[in-house]
This record gives structure tokens, C-alpha cells and sequence, in this order.
């Protein structure tokens, strides 16, 4: 399969900069001013805790997303089936990279196809929400869907990415009405993600209002994608530019308290600087179904599907004992239980 096109190369150009370069934001994600109460006397047996749960009637076994990531040229087909593997072993979400390119490029519909070794995971497609302001419609997002053969599509908004990206989409007057369209007229949910700046209020709110079934919030402290696109710029002018950008965003932390806050009965999702399963678990405290990363699952794939099973078991072993040493067995039990923070983080 050929990896000469523009869309390919650059594909290619992202995988390469998240191992080989620091893309790490400037700013933390902020789920380290939460700290958990620890029960000396937790009164459970640790093999009696639960991290189980059901997400879009698919069930899983730890409230684990790997987040989007990649498709679109051979080393990218080589992590997806890595991670689905994976992912279909240990019972964890999957999100796919941005499928423009399957759509655009026939060749690279192979780097995405998944789902036949992989029957039974909760399956994201995903696409650029912008892109319905250069002419995808809602057949365009049927068809990634089809393709794939995914429970949900993520329809991600990067504007921040686009505007420092040489040749960007920044066409995005108008927007939220093709969102709301996608929404009534699409057969499976759709949720919108962020790709490392978080979700405000307001925009959490107008989305609910659009129809959107979910919010990945994907805030500020893990990749920084305008660090990656620094990286991409030949340009000094324009990379320098980009470079300004390495301290922008919401913090993960305080992106999810925004929108449960604003929209309590949203499905929300949080991925952005998460590094281990205690953070995972921070994250539900503060309301969310599942906590996603992208840059740890893809260090792993890229070694092999054993060494990404390994990291998904380690990341589950950590929010069970998280769970234990908190005296709860349950993730209902978890989920918006802030009173188990000590004082100062929440408000």
C-alpha cells in the first residue's frame, strides 16, 4: 500500500513526532490537585471490586478508551490492529484516527479495518467535525461508520490545530447547525471530542442542544497538537507561531467540572495528560464514563498487541486498587463522588 500522498505522509509525520519528540503542553491537566481520601479500613475485599461497566449496550471491563490516534498509512494499520487486538483482549473502547483519509483515498481504507478481529469492543469511527464546512455531508459520516463498522462516530474539533497548520480548515462559521444535522439524521451516536484543549461550557451546552450523545472533553495537559504541528513546519515564522500555543486549553480537570456543571446528564469522556489508571480514576470521581489516552497506548502499539495488553492490565490493576483503598467496589458508587476527594480540589 502506497504512503506517498499528502494525507498519508502526514500520518505518517504525527506517529514519528509523538515517539521522537517532546509534544508534551505546557500546562498540567490538573487531576493532580485531587487528591483521594484513603481508607485505612476499607471494609471490601479487593477481588470483590468491580471496574466492569456497560457503555452503547457494549460491556466492558474497565472504563478504559484508547483514544483516537492514527489510520491512514502502514505503520498507522500496524498500531490499529495492535490496539484493537488488544483492546478486544482486555475489554476496553477503541477510537480510530480521523478516517478522512479512507474516505478520500481508497488505498488507505485497509489501515482502519478492525472490526473483524475484533467483534465484540465498543468501536469509534472519527472524523473532523470541520469538514462538514468543506463539503462532507451526512452520507460522508455514514460511510466511515459503514466502514468500520463502529457502535458511535467522534466528530473531533481541532480548530486550534487547523489555525497553525500550514493550509488548515479554519472554516468554522456555522458549524454547530451541520453538527446538529449529523445528530438527528445519523443511525448511531455521535459524540464530539476535543484533541487536547478542552470543552467550555457554553460549547458543552449548544452541543447538548445539537443532539450530541456524548463529549470526550480531551483537555489540555497531555499532547500538545500545535507543539506536533511545530514540529511539521518547515517555516520558522509559522512554526514559532505554533509554538505560542504549547500553554493554550482547559485543563482535563476542570474541563469535566465545566461541563457536568453545565450539562449534568451529558456522557462524558475524559482523555488529555492521563497517565495511569489513578487518574482514570480521578476522572470518574469528577463524573466521567471512561478515561481515554492516546500517546502511552501508542508506545505500546508500536512495540506489539502483548505489550499493549500489558499496559491496558496495568491500568486496570491500578484503578481496582484505587477503588479498594477508597472502600468502593462499584464504578456507580465512583462516578461523581467527589466527597471522596480531600478538601481544596472541588468546589
Amino acid at each position: 500500500m502506497p504512503d506517498s500522498s499528502p494525507l498519508s505522509s502526514r500520518k505518517g509525520d504525527h506517529i514519528r513526532i509523538n515517539l521522537d519528540r517532546d509534544v508534551q503542553s505546557g500546562i498540567t491537566s490538573g487531576l493532580d490537585a485531587y487528591q483521594f481520601i484513603s481508607r485505612a479500613l476499607p471494609e471490601i475485599d479487593l477481588e470483590d471490586v468491580n471496574t466492569g461497566l456497560t457503555v452503547l449496550k457494549k460491556t466492558l471491563k474497565a472504563p478504559i478508551l484508547i483514544s483516537s490516534m492514527t489510520g491512514g498509512n502502514s505503520e498507522a494499520e500496524k498500531v490499529n490492529r495492535n490496539l484493537a487486538t488488544a483492546a478486544q483482549h482486555c475489554g476496553v473502547a477503541m477510537g480510530v484516527g480521523s478516517m478522512r483519509a479512507a474516505l478520500e483515498e481508497p488505498d488507505l481504507v485497509s489501515t482502519f479495518l478492525v472490526r473483524k478481529e475484533v467483534p465484540d469492543i465498543l468501536l469509534f469511527a472519527n472524523l473532523g467535525a470541520v469538514q462538514l464546512n468543506y463539503g462532507y455531508t451526512v452520507e460522508h459520516c455514514r460511510r466511515v461508520v459503514e466502514i468500520l463498522g463502529a457502535d458511535a462516530l467522534f466528530l473531533h474539533l481541532n480548530a486550534l490545530q487547523e489555525a497553525v497548520q500550514p493550509g488548515g480548515n479554519t472554516r468554522f462559521s456555522g458549524l454547530l447547525k451541520k453538527i446538529e444535522e449529523v445528530c438527528r439524521n445519523l443511525e448511531v451516536p455521535v459524540f464530539i471530542k476535543e484533541v487536547g484543549w478542552g470543552i467550555s461550557a457554553e460549547d458543552a451546552a449548544r452541543l447538548k442542544s445539537a443532539g450530541v450523545s456524548g463529549i470526550d472533553v480531551a483537555g489540555a495537559g497531555g499532547t500538545s497538537w500545535s507543539q506536533v504541528e511545530m514540529y511539521r513546519i518547515g517555516d520558522p515564522h509559522q512554526a514559532k507561531v505554533a509554538g505560542a500555543f504549547r500553554t493554550w486549553g482547559i485543563p482535563t480537570a476542570e474541563s469535566i467540572r465545566m461541563v457536568k456543571k453545565a450539562v449534568p446528564d451529558m456522557m462524558v469522556f475524559a482523555s488529555g495528560g492521563l497517565r495511569d489508571g489513578v487518574d482514570i480514576a480521578r476522572c470518574i470521581a469528577l463524573g466521567a464514563i471512561l478515561g481515554g489516552m492516546a500517546s502511552p497506548f501508542l508506545k505500546a502499539a508500536v512495540v506489539s498487541a502483548e505489550e499493549t495488553v500489558r499496559f491496558i492490565q496495568d491500568i486496570q490493576r491500578e484503578i481496582q486498587i484505587c477503588m479498594f483503598a477508597c472502600g468502593i467496589d462499584n464504578l456507580p458508587s465512583l462516578r461523581g463522588n467527589t466527597s471522596i476527594f480531600l478538601p481544596g480540589g472541588w468546589e
